[in-house]
C-alpha cells in the first residue's frame, strides 16, 4: 500500500487477509499519503494533523515525512490546540463505573477522565524487561516512588510494562501506561503541570531524553541533564576526567577507520570500541585485530549514529570494580565498592560481584572513595551514580586505578548494595533529588562486616538457540541471584547453586575442560588440579594440545573427539559420563566449528552445568574444596564417595 500502491483487493487476493483489517490499514496509508503530498508543514491543515494523531502518527514520524523537526511539528500541533486526552482504562468492562488508577492518553476522545490538580512529581520507569534493564531498575523506580510519598509528595509514574511493581495501581497517585518517549512525557508533564521529573532511576530510556526535556523547560530533579550528557558522551567524559586528574585508559575519539587503526597500533591491541548513549554495552566490543576493529566500528556507529564513538586501550589482565554512590550538590553522601570476580572484559551486568570486598586494601579503598568524590564534584551530581574502575596491580607493588565508565543514574546493582549494606541508596538519592531531609555523609565501606554477599548472573542460553555461552563486554544475562555467607566462598556456593539449571557435579563424574590460550595460566592449572587430584574427577578435553598442556603439569586428561552430529555428540557425553563443563576460553569463537564453542553450546543443549570464566571456575572449585574440608572435620571418617553427589552430601550436612 505504501510503496507500491497496491489496492485492498490486490492485497486480499494475495494474502486472503480479511478486508475489514485491510480497510483499517488503508485508512492509515491514506493519511500518510496526504501528509507526504503536503510536502511542507505549513501546508498541513489542522484537520489532517488531527486525523494523523488519531491514527497514531507520532510527531517524529510526521516530521520525518515533511523534512522538518519534531519540535516544530509539536509547536504547530499545540498552536492548533491538538493535544491528547487522558482516559482511565475500564477494568470493569463497562458493567460498573471504573475508578482504578490506570491511565493512558489518546487523541480519540473529547474529554479527560481525571482532573489535573495533583501537580505531582513524575518518575520515569524503565520500560519493558529486557537484557540490560530488568527488575533491578523497577526496584529503583518503586523505591523512589515510596520515598517521595513518605516525604509527602504526590507521585506520578510513567511506564509501559504491566508486569512490574511500578505499574501496580496502588504504588503511586497517578499511573500512566505510556511509552517513554520525548513526545509522550512532554504531553503528560504539561497536562499534569508536574513539579519535576526524576530521570535517574529508570535506566537508559529516561537518560536518552533527559537533555531534550531540559532544553524545553522541564524541571529535571537532581543532576543537570547537561552533566548527564557530558557523562554519556564518551568524548566529553574522557576530557573531563583528564581535567580533574582522574586516570583512565588511553583514549581517542574516532573520526575515521584509518585514525582508529593508527591509534590501535600505537597503544597495542586489544582495544575497546565504545559507543555513547547505549545500555548494557550494546555494540561495545574488544578488538584484537585490524579486521575486528573495522567490523566493530560499523556496528558501533549504526547503534549510536548521533553520538561519538571512542576507542580506548583495553587493559588485560586486570580486575574490575563497581562503585555505586549517591551525591548531593557534588558532595558524596554514601558509596559502595563491589569487586568483580571475573577479570575486566566481562560486562558488569554479567559479572559476579562480591560485597564488601576483602581483597582490596584500605589504601586502595581510600583512593576509590577519592575518585568518587572528584567525579561527584566535577559533574555536580545530585542523586545516584555508578562507576566502573579498572584495578591493575603492577610488578613494583603499585596499584593502578583507571575509570572506564560513569553513569549519572542508578545502576542495576543498586538493589544489591542497598540490601547488603543495610542502607537504601535510592531512599538517600530521592531525598537528595528533592532537597529534603538530606542525610549527612557516611562511609559505609569503613564499617567492617562479619559477612560477605555475592551476586551471580542468571543466563537464558537455553532459550537462545545456537547462541555462544561466552561472557564479553556486551551484556547477556537475564537475571541474578544474591546470597550471604560468612565469606565469599560460602556466599558464592549458595548463590551459584540457586541459579537455574545449575547443580554440583556428581562424585566421580567426568568433567570436560578446555581453553584456547595455552600460555601459562595459574587459574586453569589450579582448577584442573583441584578437580582431578583433590576432588577425584576424571578430566576430558576436546583438544590434544590441551591434554598435552595438562600433562606437562602432571595432570592426566583424555582427549575426546566431538562430532558435528548432535546425536553422536550427545552419545560421546553419555559414554564418558560428562557431568560438568569448564570452558575457560579467552576469545569468542569465530565459527560454530570451533571446539570451545561446541563444548560450551553442548553443555547448554544437554542440560549440563557450565562455568565459562577462569576466575569463577577457581572460586567454585575452592568453594567446593573448603566445604569438603569443613564437612570432613565435622564428620570424621566419612568421605564424599560414600554418597551419590556433592549436593546430597552438603545438603544433608551443611545447608
Amino acid at each position: 500500500m505504501l510503496e507500491k500502491n497496491y489496492t485492498i483487493d490486490q492485497i486480499h487476493n494475495l494474502t486472503k487477509i480479511d478486508k475489514w483489517f485491510l480497510y483499517k490499514l488503508g485508512n492509515i496509508v491514506n493519511v500518510q499519503h496526504d501528509i507526504k503530498h503536503a510536502e511542507k508543514l505549513e501546508n498541513v491543515s489542522k484537520e489532517l494533523l488531527q486525523e494523523a494523531k488519531k491514527k497514531g502518527f507520532s510527531d517524529a514520524q510526521i516530521a520525518a515525512m515533511l523534512n522538518t523537526s519534531e519540535d516544530q511539528v509539536r509547536k504547530v500541533r499545540k498552536d492548533y490546540g491538538i493535544t491528547p486526552f487522558t482516559k482511565r482504562i475500564d477494568t470493569l468492562a463497562a458493567e460498573f463505573p471504573a475508578n482504578t488508577n490506570y491511565l493512558y492518553t489518546t487523541y480519540n476522545a473529547s474529554t479527560h477522565d481525571v482532573k489535573f490538580d495533583d501537580h505531582g512529581t513524575m518518575v520515569l520507569g524503565s520500560g519493558v524487561y529486557r537484557i540490560g534493564s530488568s527488575v533491578e531498575f523497577d526496584w529503583c523506580g518503586v523505591s523512589a516512588i515510596r520515598a517521595l510519598r513518605d516525604l509527602g509528595y504526590k507521585t506520578l509514574m510513567i511506564n509501559y510494562n504491566p508486569e512490574t511493581v511500578s505499574t501496580d495501581f496502588d504504588e503511586c497517585d497517578r499511573l500512566y501506561f505510556e511509552e517513554l518517549s520525548y513526545e509522550r512525557v512532554m504531553d503528560i508533564y504539561e497536562q499534569e503541570a508536574a513539579k519535576g521529573v526524576i530521570v535517574s532511576v529508570g535506566g537508559q530510556l529516561p537518560q536518552n531524553i533527559a537533555l531534550r526535556l531540559h532544553q524545553n523547560d522541564v524541571n529535571i530533579l537532581g543532576t543537570s541533564p547537561v552533566s548527564i550528557d557530558k557523562a554519556e558522551d564518551r568524548f566529553k567524559f574522557s576530557k573531563i576526567l583528564d581535567q580533574i586528574g582522574v586516570d583512565q585508559p588511553e583514549w581517542k575519539e574516532l573520526s575515521s577507520a584509518e585514525e582508529a587503526e593508527k591509534f590501535a597500533d600505537k597503544v597495542g591491541y586489544p582495544v575497546l570500541v565504545r559507543p555513547s548513549y547505549v545500555l548494557s554495552g550494546a555494540a561495545m566490543n574488544v578488538c584484537h585485530t585490524h579486521e575486528a576493529l573495522h567490523k566493530n566500528l560499523s556496528e558501533a556507529t549504526s547503534v549510536s549514529p548521533l553520538h561519538p564513538v571512542v576507542i580506548t586501550k583495553f587493559i588485560s589482565p586486570a580486575a574490575e570494580i563497581d562503585v555505586d554512590a549517591v551525591a548531593y550538590k557534588g558532595k558524596l553522601l554514601v558509596h559502595a565498592v563491589s569487586e568483580h570476580v571475573e577479570n575486566a572484559g566481562v560486562h558488569s551486568g554479567d559479572a559476579t560481584l562480591v560485597l564488601p570486598p576483602r581483597d582490596i586494601n584500605d589504601h586502595t579503598m581510600g583512593r576509590l572513595k577519592e575518585i568518587a568524590q572528584k567525579v561527584a564534584k566535577a559533574f555536580e551530581i545530585t542523586g545516584p551514580f555508578n562507576m566502573q574502575i579498572i584495578k591493575k596491580d603492577n610488578s613494583d607493588g603499585e596499584t593502578e586505578l583507571k575509570v572506564i565508565e560513569c553513569n549519572l543514574r542508578a545502576s542495576r546493582s543498586f538493589p544489591f548494595v542497598s540490601k547488603v549494606l543495610g542502607t537504601n541508596f535510592i531512599d538517600v538519592a530521592t531525598k537528595a533529588l528533592c532537597d529534603t531531609d538530606v542525610p549527612e555523609p557516611v562511609d559505609l565501606m569503613a564499617e567492617k562486616k562479619d559477612y560477605q554477599a555475592v551476586k551471580v548472573p542468571q543466563f537464558s542460553w537455553t532459550r537462545l538457540q545456537g547462541a555462544d555461552p561466552f561472557l564479553g563486554v556486551e551484556m547477556a544475562s537475564t537475571g541474578e541471584v544474591a546470597c550471604f555467607g560468612k565469606d565469599k566462598y560460602e556466599a558464592y556456593w549458595s548463590a551459584i547453586q540457586s541459579t537455574q539449571n545449575f547443580r554440583v557435579p556428581k562424585a566421580g563424574g567426568g568433567i570436560l575442560i578446555g581453553r584456547d590460550d595455552l600460555t601459562d595460566d595459574d587459574d586453569f592449572i589450579a582448577v584442573a588440579n583441584t578437580l582431578h587430584k583433590d576432588l577425584g574427577h576424571p578430566l576430558y578435553t576436546s583438544s590434544p594440545k590441551v591434554t598435552e598442556y595438562l600433562a606437562r603439569h602432571n595432570i592426566k586428561a583424555t582427549t575426546l573427539q566431538l562430532p558435528e552430529n548432535k546425536k553422536a555428540l550427545h552419545q560421546v557425553f553419555e559414554n564418558n559420563n560428562i557431568d560438568f563443563v569448564f570452558n575457560l576460553a579467552q576469545l569468542r569463537a569465530s565459527q560454530t566449528a570451533d571446539e570451545n564453542y561446541v563444548a560450551r553450546r553442548s553443555a547448554v543443549d544437554f542440560g549440563i552445568p557450565l562455568v565459562n570464566d577462569s576466575k569463577c571456575a577457581r572460586l567454585f572449585v575452592e568453594a567446593v574444596k573448603r566445604k569438603r574440608q569443613e564437612i570432613s572435620s565435622q564428620t570424621p571418617g566419612e568421605h564424599p564417595s560414600e554418597v551419590k553427589s556433592w549436593s546430597e552430601f552438603i545438603g544433608g550436612k551443611f545447608c
